[in-house]
């Protein structure tokens, strides 16, 4: 440790192109934009089940959050400061997901399919692959295991020299982040999902393991992080404290999932009548709660 950071871009692409915000400012656009449109469309093939405010405003919510971790201020912080990644990387990769796990978005893609398209689409997350990568083990290994490997070699150092592999760290926090969420307390169909003790044991363990590398980063024991002592430290507590916070509300979702209240058993009840039509998957609706 010791070294400064590496920036590499400060808002303006070089040669005067569009600035660097842009391209994910569109894009985060564009996937509200499609599941709003989804929404429209759920409503119009079947206006007896309607869309939950509470997953739209998750979905936005969501967005908002990875809206403020990919853009400035905070983008721009984040390239010249530590902690301004550790904020970044709580946002894609913590609070984000959580929010656009509890929006439902596969729930909201089954109810918008033809018959033939929502059983292709159920086979896919039934197929060997898909219950592997969503099982909560796999989940934690990508997430928290991916947390050790980039502090603790000198991948960091690598993803801040290549813009590249900046943004492909992006790309792993937050479908890690998605998958873990997913995996403890998504309201989408999860065929591999164990019962909740099960996922609380898994949740218990990921707080171990992020407050075990905040620690060692904060004490610097076995990191490889270019930047100085007081930028590591400060990222150290924001992931200890921010991490623990997410992992709290993370949790929360797991409980408002175990006791489902009877306004959501009878959503369920009205998803099994829609599943024996072919609309969608009547198993594991409930994510196996």
């Amino acid at each position: 440790m010791g070294h400064h950071l590496h920036g590499h871009g400060h808002g303006h692409a070089a040669g005067g192109g569009a600035p660097d915000w842009l391209p994910p400012a569109l894009l985060l656009l564009a996937a509200c934009g499609a599941y709003l449109l989804l929404i429209r469309r759920a409503r119009n093939r079947n206006p007896a089940l309607g869309w939950s405010r509470w997953r739209t405003g998750c979905f936005l919510g969501g967005i908002l959050l990875l809206g403020a971790a990919l853009l400035p201020p905070v983008a721009s912080f984040a390239h010249e400061d530590f902690r301004g990644h550790m904020l970044q990387h709580l946002l894609i990769g913590m609070y984000a997901p959580l929010a656009l796990v509890l929006a439902a978005p596969v729930t909201l893609l089954l109810r918008t399919l033809p018959a033939s398209r929502a059983r292709r689409l159920t086979a896919v997350l039934h197929s060997p692959p898909a219950r592997v990568l969503t099982h909560p083990a796999v989940a934690l290994a990508l997430s928290a295991g991916g947390l050790a490997v980039l502090y603790f070699t000198p991948l960091y150092h690598a993803t801040t020299a290549h813009p590249a592999a900046h943004w492909l760290l992006h790309a792993h926090f937050l479908l890690s982040g998605c998958l873990f969420a997913h995996a403890i307390a998504g309201p989408d169909p999860a065929p591999t999902r164990p019962g909740v003790r099960a996922r609380l044991v898994y949740l218990g363990v990921a707080i171990a393991a992020h407050a075990v590398i905040s620690q060692l980063m904060y004490g610097g024991f076995w990191v490889d992080i270019h930047a100085p002592v007081d930028q590591v430290q400060g990222g150290a507590e924001i992931m200890y404290y921010g991490g623990d916070l997410a992992e709290l509300l993370l949790a929360a979702a797991l409980v408002a999932t175990w006791r489902p209240e009877p306004r959501r058993a009878a959503a369920r009840g009205a998803w099994g009548r829609g599943a024996r039509r072919g609309v969608v998957p009547a198993r594991n609706v409930s994510g196996g709660s």
